[in-house]
């Protein structure tokens, strides 16, 4: 009956019906839902944030307290405690932990003997009495151990001196906290850390324990308030705080006093007791808002357990609660009236328009998007308007047609011109690299032209004028007297010296201008045993250093080279290595398969690597570092490499050592055509 009597109204009065039912009876439900959600949403976002911001503040504090372990095991395992150990007295103990002390920016560390009484600290030597400490109990056995640890004031003073002002401190009233006839804290929390000191034959010696005190450790609470809440993360003007708890009482905050004494930190304030009974007695996590001294704040409290499990104190971070609250509000009354608003004119405008002016317009969006994801084909279609909506859809899909029809022809043209680029550019390619290695023929067969030219000239030139030195020198020595002989034999030594120099500079110059004279036999040759083989020849000069030989043989291949050639260039490698680390070092030798078919062998050292300057005139004749070298070994071990298809190159070590690595590379079939 009523839905007949609906169809026989007029279309205003359907309008006016369609209107006022959700106006009157379904928007403020739907408001009032809405408000409900968004202000569970806002208090859940918030306490989501506290968790987090614990979560950041106990990794740090954990951080910290590994940091303590860390540093307290340094000092243990340090070479330097063993060797004070071995020296009579504790003067040597006690200047090493004050020195550890700096360095590791502790509060304090001491050594124990092995029974767990104290030996020495950063103080000075161990009094004759000490009172009973947690840390005798951990010292008795197991290798180490980091914990929160409740000292008295008499323990601390064993350990360290200095600290007792930072821990004594008064109660202060504080609103709703558990009743106590306690007037004073002087309790310590402190990060303890316990490490052995073992001999090499793992025998106990000792501990070492370090500490970091917590009490009115301000920078560190700070820190830890700097890391949660850094400088503008909160809006609104709200506040982020972080505070530790001894028990129930606060020892480091910066959290501020109410009154006068505003400026000043809670240091001795209390939690509510029912904090106190959540967290200490029961061991549960606060995630709530809480009353911190003089404010509401958004809170979280973190147990914090003893070496025994014990719980003795609480971690919190928390912000004020007032800026979010008057957010939250505000924000709540916006979403109400932009709600309603809204709701109420898009439900009058869509009764009246959606019909006849969406679904065209979402049809040809939907095409549109097609057509964006590339299905070209996608069109409108007929659409039941026709006004100039339907108007509009006709043309788009005879404009999406000649879209299409203009696509397919560029992609096509587009093809055609990518694959002419493709040749062109291939073809470049080819000619530039045949020229290339043209180039690099011409300038070699020039330089070897030269270097042709100008050894046999310094053969000519040079070898007799040496051989008419050597003849006269020795006629020279045997005419002499014994008695003035004796006196110029250092300098004919040097003359013998120089002569011979020069006709090595002779014959290296031949070797590499007359190459087919000197080739030898080639073989494939076995690269680790080469190696092993030079390491003999070089003997004597490792023999004096403090060289140490690093071997990673993994190449299985053999190339073929003539095997003296191969162990003229190494041991020429290997002598530059050696004369790189005249005050010791690391000298590696490692050989690896490289693809396609190739052997690398690598000489590395440690020395001071190779200058910049230098390294693209490294392998030029005649250029060196050295004051007694001729500047052809690297030159003329390269064109031995070469000739046989191989190559030779110097740079600085990649792996984070400072020092030079020079690389063999040669073929397990050697191309000798340009030789």
């Amino acid at each position: 009956m009523a839905f007949a009597r609906f169809r026989s109204l007029s279309i205003r009065n359907k309008l006016l019906a369609m209107v006022l039912l959700p106006l009157a009876g379904v928007l403020p439900l739907l408001g009032l839902l809405l408000l409900w959600w968004g202000n569970e949403a806002f208090d859940r976002m918030l306490i989501t944030k506290i968790r987090a911001d614990l979560a950041v503040a106990q990794g740090y504090f954990e951080r910290v307290q590994v940091e303590v372990g860390a540093s307290t095991a340094s000092v243990a395992d340090s070479h330097a405690l063993h060797l004070a150990l071995a020296q009579p007295g504790d003067a040597a103990i006690v200047a090493l932990l004050q020195h550890a002390k700096v360095h590791e920016r502790l509060d304090f560390i001491n050594l124990r003997a092995a029974d767990g009484t104290l030996r020495a600290s950063d103080s000075g030597p161990a009094r004759a009495t000490e009172p009973a400490s947690p840390a005798r109990r951990w010292a008795d056995g197991g290798t180490g151990h980091t914990s929160v640890e409740i000292l008295q004031v008499a323990q601390l003073d064993a350990l360290a001196s200095g600290l007792r002002e930072r821990v004594e401190l008064p109660l202060l009233p504080t609103r709703d906290a558990a009743p106590t006839e306690r007037k004073r804290e002087d309790r310590a929390m402190v990060l303890l850390a316990t490490r052995a000191v073992r001999d090499s034959d793992g025998r106990l010696l000792g501990h070492v324990q370090g500490g970091l005190l917590l009490n009115r450790n301000l920078p560190f609470i700070d820190h830890i308030n700097g890391i949660v809440y850094p400088e503008g993360s909160l809006p609104f003007g709200s506040r982020g705080t972080a505070t530790l708890f001894l028990d129930d009482v606060r020892i480091s905050t910066n959290v501020r006093l109410f009154g006068p004494a505003k400026d000043e930190r809670a240091i001795g304030t209390r939690v509510s007791q029912v904090v106190r009974d959540a967290v200490l007695v029961r061991g549960q996590t606060w995630l709530d808002r809480a009353f911190v001294v003089n404010d509401w704040y958004v809170s979280a409290y973190q147990p914090i357990a003893n070496g025994a499990g014990q719980r003795v104190g609480m971690l919190y971070v928390g912000y004020t609660e007032r800026p979010f609250t008057l957010l939250k509000y505000a924000a709540l009354a916006s979403i109400g009236v932009i709600f309603f608003a809204v709701m109420i004119v898009a439900g009058f405008v869509s009764l009246r328009w959606a019909r006849t002016i969406f679904r065209p317009i979402e049809q040809m969006a939907d095409t549109m998007r097609d057509v964006e994801a590339g299905r070209l084909e996608a069109r409108v279609g007929a659409v039941r308007s026709g006004d100039e909506l339907g108007r509009l859809a006709g043309h788009l899909d005879r404009l999406l047609d000649v879209i299409d029809d203009k696509t397919r022809a560029l992609q096509r043209w587009n093809a055609e011109l990518d694959a002419k680029v493709a040749q062109r550019t291939a073809a470049l390619e080819a000619r530039t690299r045949e020229l290339a290695a043209a180039q690099s023929q011409l300038l070699r067969s020039e330089k070897l032209a030269a270097v042709g030219q100008l050894t046999a000239s310094i053969a000519h030139e040079v070898n007799n004028p040496i051989a008419v030195i050597q003849g006269n020198l020795d006629v020279l020595r045997s005419q002499l007297p014994a008695a003035t002989a004796a006196t110029v034999h250092t300098e004919l030594r040097l003359i013998d010296e120089q002569i011979e120099r020069m006709r090595l500079i002779v014959t290296q110059l031949l070797q590499f201008a007359k190459p087919a004279e000197y080739a030898g036999y080639i073989a494939p040759v076995d690269t680790a045993r080469v190696l092993d083989d030079c390491l003999v020849l070089v003997g004597h000069l490792l023999a004096r250093t403090r060289i140490t030989v690093q071997r990673d043989f993994t190449a299985t291949r053999q190339p073929g080279i003539n095997r003296n050639e191969l162990q003229q260039v190494l041991v020429n490698l290997l002598v530059n290595a050696i004369h790189a680390m005249p005050e010791g070092g690391a000298l590696g030798l490692a050989t690896r398969d490289v693809e396609p078919d190739s052997v690398a062998i690598s000489v590395t050292d440690s020395g001071a690597g190779l200058d910049v300057e230098l390294m693209d005139q490294l392998f030029q004749p005649f250029v060196t570092r050295k004051k007694d070298g001729t500047g052809l070994g690297l030159w003329i071990s390269r064109s031995l490499v070469e000739r046989y298809g191989g190559d030779l190159r110097a740079a600085n070590r990649s792996d984070g050592v400072i020092g030079a690595e020079f690389t063999v590379l040669l073929r397990r079939e050697p191309d000798t055509a340009g030789s």
